[in-house]
């Protein structure tokens, strides 16, 4: 392109410079930023606003209070129905274990009930197992253990089996097998028991927490809302001389219904799930630690005379469990000082079930003299007199009179007791949280689309007034 000669005396002229089109988004801000200078602009922009934000919170709301419906609902019909379950799979075995000790100790004079015991204990840790498997996915951990025991079950049954075999015959051999069996149980199987119940409690716990949480970030959009619909009303009435306009009036009712609703709603159902927890779940875990330990320290205690003084491992887990379980004797050796397992139950006992807890520490008390005499005779080598003394003459029921026997027997009912009372405390408490937790779900939707109609109805009607 040649560039046309300058004339003399005559200044250059600058080329025109094209600039390139504005692009689609530039334009349009532009045509936002347009209509936002005028009237009927800035209506139509907040209608937009508070539309979006009055959904938002009804959407975010609806989410939040969901998600903690089906915690709190996890919490009753999954949760702590699987943690009460691996409990019972727990004091099943510890049973199973007990039970096998006391019936070889009788031999051939162990009545039906006895046997019974024993088979009803293998047979409710198996089919608990059998529903743990199946309510429990593959990636869960409890799974493991479940695993575990399922293999492990089958096998401890047969070691006692060849155990009473072996004392049908009047082998020595049938006291080996059945320390060996429960060896089994104390090493193996009561640890693997131990982990499924603490992976369920940790599960319990972490779905309390999540029903129990307060949802922040709705009620926190809820009051951005509230706010936003306040001040478009405030504007209006400065610019119109209005005192209401009735579709915003409405939205701004159903907002402050929904966060009104929304607060109340989530603070009553943590307070009726804590209370499932603190006079429930929580009692009722410590609880079945106590029953469990109560059910080792008579297995230690049968399995001693099952030994005939040829280990004193059994004598040393009696010490311990029961001062796990009642607290640590005192100097005189006699009494227990407070601050056992069964001190701990009772601290958080609800009604009834603290005067059961009370009767079975006094039944305790009465078991740990039993013991007490029972273990003078053993170690002054009269045998007889020590197996009288913790099995009693048994009658048809399966349970000794005047022994150590009747005084754990009835101990452990107090405890069954007890622990009725606050699985119904517990029921009684979280039942129903999930349904009202739901119910505030759909409402808080349906509040929003009635405050996103009124502010589309109120705007829209001051926006008719421009045409």
């Amino acid at each position: 392109m040649v560039t046309p000669p300058v004339q003399p005396g005559r200044p250059a002229t600058a080329l025109p410079v094209q600039r390139a089109a504005p692009k689609p988004a530039e334009r349009a801000v532009a045509r936002l930023r347009g209509a936002a200078d005028t009237a009927p602009g800035r209506l139509r922009l907040a209608s937009v606003v508070l539309a979006v934000l009055v959904l938002a919170f009804g959407a975010l709301t609806a989410w939040q209070v969901s998600s903690r419906a089906t915690a709190a609902g996890q919490v009753f019909s999954h949760s702590e129905p699987l943690s009460q379950d691996a409990a019972e799979i727990y004091r099943s075995l510890a049973d199973a274990d007990t039970t096998a000790a006391g019936g070889f100790l009788l031999a051939g004079d162990a009545p039906q009930a006895v046997r019974d015991r024993y088979q009803n204990d293998l047979t409710t840790a198996g089919r608990l197992l059998t529903e743990a498997a199946a309510r429990t996915g593959p990636s869960s951990g409890a799974q493991r253990w479940v695993t575990q025991l399922n293999q492990d079950l089958p096998q401890y049954a047969g070691l006692v089996e060849t155990a009473r075999a072996n004392d049908r015959q009047g082998l020595p051999l049938g006291g080996a097998y059945l320390r060996y069996a429960s060896n089994t149980m104390q090493d193996t199987m009561l640890p693997a028991a131990q982990q499924l119940v603490d992976v369920e409690s940790r599960q319990l716990d972490a779905d309390y927490a999540d029903a129990r949480s307060f949802p922040w970030a709705a009620a926190g959009l809820g009051v951005v809302t509230l706010a936003g619909l306040i001040r478009c009303q405030l504007l209006l009435r400065r610019r119109t001389n209005r005192v209401f306009n009735l579709g915003l009036l409405g939205a701004t009712a159903s907002v402050l219904a929904a966060l009104v609703w929304l607060t109340s709603g989530t603070v009553s159902g943590s307070a009726d799930l804590s209370a499932s927890r603190s006079h429930g779940a929580l009692p009722l875990r410590a609880l079945d630690q106590a029953r469990t330990e109560a059910l080792q320290s008579r297995a230690a205690e049968n399995l001693d005379l099952v030994a005939r003084g040829a280990t004193d491992s059994y004598t040393k887990r009696w010490a311990t469990v029961t001062a796990l379980l009642a607290g640590p004797p005192t100097v005189d050796g006699k009494s227990r000082t407070k601050g056992g397992m069964l001190d701990q139950a009772r601290a958080g006992a609800p009604g009834e079930a603290g005067a059961d807890l009370t009767q079975a520490k006094a039944q305790f008390a009465v078991w740990d003299t039993w013991h007490r005499t029972a273990a003078a005779s053993n170690d002054a080598g009269d045998y007889n007199t020590a197996l009288t003394d913790t099995i009693g003459s048994t009658g048809s029921n399966g349970t000794g009179t005047n022994s150590s026997d009747s005084a754990f027997n009835a101990m452990d009912q107090q405890l069954a007791k007890a622990a009725v009372v606050e699985q119904a405390a517990f029921r009684s408490a979280a039942q129903g949280v999930d349904g009202s937790l739901g119910i505030l779900a759909a409402g808080a939707a349906l509040l929003a689309a009635l405050a996103t109609a009124g502010v589309l109805v109120g705007l829209g009607r001051r926006l008719a007034e421009y045409r």
